[in-house]
């Protein structure tokens, strides 16, 4: 007699298989930069599964731009049916009105996967990939690959403050602040956008002490680039590149 436990199991390991079976797009990158002036940018996913999917693909905005229906993108084609082991190339048009000029924008690509069938006692999952779109307007000053190193930071009383004063948002990861051996703050990850200031409170108030900040910031290719900074008091700095180990 089969054993309750053992046909959960069994269930289970039916479930994971036909969930793996499909779940398989891969994206060619990690997100988009879209150049003003250019008419369109193009993207490739790969189906790396072996069952044909139809792949839903659409733009978000940003928390601070909550209508979607308002964007002036489209992303082309909406819909496609991909063979396994298929690559399809997907396009997003910008109309060329109604987005700031003074500043980078960032948009949500969604980029959706859907089993064309499940067969009979398996689980149907539509597989989701999302990535980061930033439109970036002509003439914009200062240098995107050098937008790290123009935040600035100074503790307050109970927090780390970081200000954006230029025209690029900056994705960070790993932001860690230290006296010693002693941890005051540790962030898994954080944006900031053009002229926000944000405040990250302390896991652990700091000493009258000299304090050690890094970070890492993402960079137009997806690169890992870090940085560094000391901070005393209530001074406002800005990190500097540090040199690879």
């Amino acid at each position: 007699m089969i054993s309750p436990l053992y046909r959960c199991v069994a269930l289970l390991a039916g479930v994971l298989l036909t969930i793996n079976s499909h779940a398989g797009i891969v994206l060619n990158t990690t997100r988009i930069i879209y150049p003003a002036q250019d008419k369109e940018v193009s993207f490739g996913v790969h189906n790396t599964g072996s069952a044909e999917i139809l792949l839903q693909s659409w733009l978000e905005p940003n928390v601070d731009n909550p209508d979607p229906g308002r964007l002036p993108f489209v992303v082309t084609p909406a819909l496609a049916r991909m063979a396994g082991d298929g690559k399809q190339l997907l396009r997003i048009i910008y109309a060329g009105t109604d987005m700031p000029r003074d500043r980078e924008s960032v948009l949500w690509l969604n980029v959706q996967e859907i089993p064309q069938a499940a067969p009979e006692n398996s689980l149907q999952v539509a597989i989701r990939q999302r990535i980061k779109v930033f439109f970036r307007p002509e003439g914009l000053q200062g240098d995107p690959a050098k937008a790290a190193q123009t935040l600035r930071w100074r503790l307050g009383p109970d927090v780390l403050v970081v200000e954006n004063p230029g025209a690029f948002y900056v994705s960070m990861v790993k932001i860690q602040l230290r006296q010693g051996a002693r941890t005051l703050l540790g962030k898994d990850s954080q944006m900031i956008a053009p002229g926000q200031s944000v405040q990250i409170p302390f896991e652990h108030r700091p000493k009258v002490a000299a304090t050690d900040l890094s970070f890492i910031s993402i960079n137009d290719f997806g690169g890992q680039d870090a940085y560094r900074a000391r901070l005393n008091a209530e001074q406002t700095v800005q990190a500097v590149k540090a040199e690879p180990r």
